[in-house]
């Protein structure tokens, strides 16, 4: 563990070694390859050059993603130290969803003070919406088993603990092919395994138990036209199960003897701690302080039912709030690069569309999805020459850009598509281009070739540099808003782009003015041709 600066030695650190000495020291913080774009703010000129916050205030948004606070760390401009913790984020996967998204969008912003507000209050107020989703999830995910173990009591299924380790698809596989299952389980298993996911969630958390009781309610119209008296006693022992499932108490034999009220304070007495406070207890306790026998019976064939989809009803509505919340987050963190187009209406699809939807879309597989890009190059003056850019898959392969569409080979099609994220060097208003098909391999400038190639991170200061691509004047070719002229290595030092006869793309120079600039190719980042 490395120890924190001495007040002395602090002091002696000048502002001006920040932005160079410890920008290239924090790029050590994380090694693991970007998987997650974020965008940066647009203008060179508007990125912190000094520290704006106190070494305690640093400290303690660095506890937030477990980042060591040592000194290069530390000493980093308020913008840098933003993307040294947006790097612990994205490292961090899901558990740390709205902190990365929170750092996204301050690090899309020209001002410092939305940085300091970041990393003063910012981070913590997004790390508390993470644990509350986490939370959420972790219930969601013990009542998902809970409710497993209920379907498998009221159908009679025992024995057999393991199915409550199977996905939800075994899980209604399970229960079609098991005996105790009636004709109304087994044909309500199969409509859930050929329908959707939520489906079969549904299944799990309603539909076993609503079929179960149909098809008691068959046997006792059967069983009532021999014996009545017989029919309400099955009728009323089946009620009983279905609601000591519901409060998840076993069912003894005790529990079928005794009266109406007994029974229902013995569900009051023995409920689980976490039940105490559910439309499912108050629903009980009414029944039981009206000392009315007929909201009993009303209770026992039914309004455990009601209040049980109630409570299921609210818990679903909170975990689909939390996701909204998120998602608007990463959507307003899109619109504000405006280089993630289809991320953006990936988001705004999701949230158009509902609840599972948006599930899918935050979950890790529908992020790498939704943040695939497609990078066309052209001369803005001439729009049939703009052509995606792909690689060959070769490490130190020649980028080159030529007709690929939706029509071409999938393997085509996934060589020009690209993540983009944030500038591997950190540089705001630079980004970094990941190539979707090949995780940890970059677009870089190789000056020793004169080529820009397709090459694996190495960690190194120099390949970060070399893989950092700058936008300038953002929407300026042929007012296209996704487009620019994105040149090589930083905003003052750049070098700029240009092709050969094989449309490979080349190096071609050092970048001086906008006017130079305009002269070569323009890039441009639309929907990606591998979805």
């Amino acid at each position: 563990m490395h120890r924190n600066p001495s007040p002395t030695v602090r002091r002696a650190v000048t502002r001006t070694a920040i932005g160079t000495t410890a920008l290239a020291a924090v790029l050590a913080v994380s090694a693991g390859t970007a998987a997650i774009a974020a965008p940066a703010p647009p203008r060179q000129e508007a990125r912190a050059t000094g520290i704006g916050t106190t070494e305690a205030q640093r400290v303690e948004a660095a506890a937030v993603v477990r980042l060591d606070p040592t000194w290069d760390v530390l000493l980093l401009s308020d913008y840098d130290f933003v993307h040294a913790l947006w790097q612990k984020a994205r490292d961090g996967g899901e558990a740390y969803d709205s902190v990365r998204a929170a750092a996204e969008k301050a690090m899309a912003s020209t001002l410092d003070a939305d940085h300091v507000a970041f990393i003063t209050t910012g981070i913590h107020e997004a790390r508390r919406l993470d644990q509350q989703r986490e939370r959420d999830k972790a219930e969601a995910a013990r009542l998902a088993r809970l409710a497993r173990q209920q379907v498998m009591t009221v159908i009679g299924i025992t024995g057999a603990p393991e199915l409550l380790e199977l996905n939800d698809e075994n899980f209604v596989r399970a229960v079609l092919r098991h005996p105790a299952s009636g004709p109304e389980v087994r044909a309500a298993a199969t409509a859930a395994l050929t329908g959707t996911p939520a489906a079969r969630q549904e299944f799990i958390a309603n539909g076993a138990r609503e079929a179960h009781n149909r098809d008691v309610a068959r046997e006792l119209l059967e069983l009532a036209e021999k014996d009545r008296k017989e029919a309400e006693l099955r009728r009323n022992q089946a009620a009983r199960k279905n609601v000591t499932a519901l409060f998840r108490i076993p069912m003894t034999p005790g529990l079928l003897d005794v009266g109406d009220d007994v029974f229902l304070r013995e569900m009051l007495r023995a409920a689980p701690a976490d039940l105490r406070n559910t439309e499912l207890y108050r629903a009980a306790e009414h029944a039981v302080n009206s000392m009315n026998p007929g909201h009993w019976q009303s209770f026992l064939h039914g309004g455990a039912e009601a209040a049980y989809k109630r409570d299921d009803a609210a818990r679903r509505a909170k975990l689909a709030e939390a996701n909204r919340v998120l998602a608007r987050q990463i959507l307003a963190s899109a619109q504000e690069s405006g280089f993630h187009p289809n991320l953006v209406a990936s988001a705004e699809k999701a949230l158009a569309t509902g609840d599972t939807a948006v599930a899918e879309f935050l979950s890790e597989e529908g992020q790498k999805r939704a943040r695939r890009q497609t990078l066309v190059f052209g001369w803005a003056t001439a729009p049939a020459t703009w052509q995606p850019i792909r690689h060959t898959g070769v490490d130190g392969g020649a980028a080159s850009f030529g007709p690929v569409t939706v029509a071409s080979p999938l393997d085509w099609r996934e060589k020009a598509t690209w993540l983009v994220l944030p500038a591997l060097s950190g540089e705001a208003g630079c980004y970094s281009f990941e190539a979707a098909a090949k995780p940890g391999h970059y677009l870089k400038a190789d000056e020793s070739k004169g080529l820009v190639t397709l090459a694996a991170d190495n960690n190194t200061t120099a390949f970060r540099s070399a893989a950092t691509w700058c936008a300038r004047m953002k929407g300026w070719p042929q007012s296209r808003p996704t487009a620019a002229w994105f040149v090589a290595g930083s905003y003052n030092e750049g070098t700029q782009v240009a092709m050969n006869q094989r449309n490979e793309l080349t190096l071609s120079g050092r970048w001086y003015d906008d006017i130079d600039l305009r002269a070569r190719p323009a890039w441009q980042v639309v929907p990606p041709l591998a979805p």
